[in-house]
């Protein structure tokens, strides 16, 4: 199934053999200190940038029904200071669900794999649910 939008991933997560548990990375861009003018001038204009992890939360598919609760939710506990939010999706095992508790090392994994710059296991989304092409 081709993920073209939040709702997408929802239902991909569903239809799954096995249960699923969403994870989520939120992130911001900003500029690293030893970036060039051009790079500078790159950011302002709303382009480039260091991607930085802000905050995390796991989820379990029949717990979110739509983009919208997932933001609604992310900003209790934020400020909005987030540009987009990457995704990624835990497999249970003989029909059991990942608990939050099984969900910790990946989600701590892909935060640091974010860092790292190796998003590519992830589909990021923007700030209105929709997927968006990196690189």
């Amino acid at each position: 199934m081709e993920i073209t939008s939040f709702d997408d991933l929802l239902r991909a997560a569903h239809a799954q053999p096995e249960p699923q548990r969403l994870l989520f990375v939120f992130d911001a861009a900003e500029m690293t200190d030893d970036a060039t003018p051009e790079q500078r001038a790159q950011f302002e204009a709303g382009h480039g940038g260091a991607l930085v992890p802000r905050m995390c939360v796991d989820k379990a598919p029949h717990e979110l029904d739509s983009f919208d609760a997932l933001v609604r939710e992310a900003g209790q506990f934020d400020n909005g200071d987030w540009n987009m939010v990457f995704a990624a999706a835990l497999p249970g095992t003989q029909h059991h669900a990942p608990t939050s508790a099984d969900a910790e090392a990946p989600l701590q994994a892909m935060v640091e794999s974010i860092r790292a710059g190796a998003i590519g296991n992830f589909i990021p989304f923007n700030r209105q649910g929709k997927p968006v092409q990196l690189g």
